[in-house]
């Protein structure tokens, strides 16, 4: 038996009854991957905003940023330099790493943009591409070289940094070849961080007190762009295929198959109990059993 959920190229399309039991908590045999919209270039950064009832996502290419809701469907949310990852910080602000702006930047409610953080040591960041956010305020995020299109950077590597709330960059870990998609446990206790280049793992560390990281405690052998956690800590990467879920240790749960390879994934939905997936030139949802993971200490 194949240990996946079967999904045809419908706009709505059943999942097959076929899937593993490991998956059986996570999404029901009768659940469905239905396509919210589609006609962008690529998709990526998917955040959920409660407030406005809206998934906000990432036309990269177009250098724009799309919003959909229920009742009005798909449209534009704003311009952007080629935003990549978004995350709400703990207030609600919006938060985006931008490929063409090599930043990481912050949209207040109405609509105020600051920059975050553009330079380490004086040189400018290769192109910011995902993020994380701890229950202190710190952003955790990764730095890929993506965005430079080939042409060479003002740092020597492809780093993981830590963004403080006083403005301080500071590098967690180099040894990464392209690091992509970064995400916490739960309990602030693990992060996950993703390589799309050689590396071509997802690397599991312990977070000790004072923020910093040591070696890896493991690896998962997956070659995953971004991903969200459930509440029991589970990862949900994107990969070819689709949704590849692991357990908080790093074990194969399933997969829940995409028409179009997923970029990113995040929960959402007024229970937070639905997966907003972006696939290439769509958008798609699911809804779960599994509730998401909020950053420790969110006030949204």
């Amino acid at each position: 038996m194949k240990n996946t959920l079967s999904l045809a190229l419908a706009l709505t399309v059943s999942l097959s009854a076929s899937a593993f039991a490991d998956l059986s908590k996570i999404v029901s045999p009768d659940a469905a991957v239905e396509k919210l919209g589609d006609g962008m270039e690529f998709t990526e950064g998917p955040v959920w905003i409660s407030s406005g009832k809206m998934v906000v996502f990432s036309d990269i290419p177009n250098s724009v940023l799309m919003e959909w809701t229920k009742e009005g469907g798909l449209k534009e949310h704003r311009k952007v330099e080629q935003a990549n990852g978004n995350l709400l910080d703990l207030q609600g602000n919006l938060l985006s790493c931008q490929h063409g702006g090599r930043n990481v930047i912050k949209t207040d409610d109405a609509g105020k943009v600051t920059v975050l953080a553009d330079r380490f040591d004086g040189k400018k960041l290769n192109s910011p591409n995902d993020l994380a956010i701890r229950s202190n305020g710190e952003i955790w995020f990764t730095d890929p070289s993506y965005g430079l299109r080939g042409e060479p950077g003002e740092i020597d590597g492809k780093w993981v940094y830590r963004l403080t709330q006083d403005g301080k960059v500071t590098v967690l870990y180099k040894d990464h070849d392209m690091p992509n998609g970064i995400a916490f446990s739960p309990d602030e206790k693990r992060v996950y961080i993703a390589d799309t280049g050689k590396v071509g793992k997802i690397l599991a560390f312990d977070v000790t007190e004072t923020g910093l990281l040591g070696g890896p405690v493991f690896e998962i052998d997956i070659r995953c762009d971004g991903m969200c956690i459930d509440t029991e800590g589970n990862i949900y990467t994107t990969s070819r295929g689709g949704i590849h879920v692991f357990d908080k240790d790093g074990k194969k749960l399933g997969v829940i198959e995409t028409p179009e390879d997923p970029a990113n994934v995040c929960f959402g939905g007024e229970n937070y109990d639905t997966l907003f997936i972006t696939a290439r030139t769509g958008l798609y949802s699911v809804v779960t059993k599994a509730r998401g993971a909020k950053p420790k200490g969110a006030k949204w």
